[in-house]
């Protein structure tokens, strides 16, 4: 009874981010992330549409806190910043929550002001999650291959750059990213 039920919660688990398929290149690995584009739509084409173009090769980690998070996508190697497409709609309602491995679109306070920043957490962060008093952080998939070269980013020493905490010294940098077929 318990392998059924344990085989049962791993296929609904595999089957709960069964969209698109990206795979995430870095100077110091690989990893692959499925989307759910049925509980977050906008952020999935939105994430998409920087992929599909190509903008965030080149891009870097420029954020990354162990047992938190590791933010990407916004900055070149150089910290300029790279140019974003209009905000989306936060969709944090949507019933996915930031656990180990999701991935989840970064804003700033207001609630809809994502574009093209997401971040990977390194742990259930259930205070980014959607609530009636906190608008939350849009999850829209989940690391499913690779997620030791995530976690071996949190191993780099980080430094203070132009104000912003926990910057790499040595920059991770997205070297391809592509949908998979």
């Amino acid at each position: 009874m318990m392998k059924t039920l344990i085989a049962t919660l791993a296929l609904v688990s595999a089957t709960v981010f069964a969209g698109p398929t990206v795979q995430v290149e870095t100077n110091i690995g690989s990893f692959t992330v499925e989307l759910n584009e049925e509980k977050a739509p906008v952020s999935v084409a939105n994430f998409l549409r920087y992929v599909d173009d190509g903008s965030y090769v080149n891009s870097q980690f420029h954020r990354v806190i162990p047992g938190f998070m590791a933010q990407g996508g916004g900055f070149d190697e150089k910290f300029n910043r790279l140019p974003a497409n209009n905000a989306i709609q936060n969709e944090a309602a949507n019933g996915l929550d930031n656990d180990i491995a999701t991935i989840a679109m970064a804003r700033t306070q207001d609630p809809d002001s994502a574009t093209r920043q997401f971040f990977i957490n390194y742990a259930d962060n259930d205070f980014l999650n959607y609530s009636v008093s906190n608008p939350g952080y849009a999850v829209f998939g989940k690391v499913t291959e690779g997620f030791d070269v995530v976690k071996k980013m949190s191993e780099k020493p980080t430094r203070t750059v132009r104000g912003m905490r926990d910057v790499p010294m040595d920059p991770i940098v997205i070297t391809k990213m592509e949908r998979l077929p």
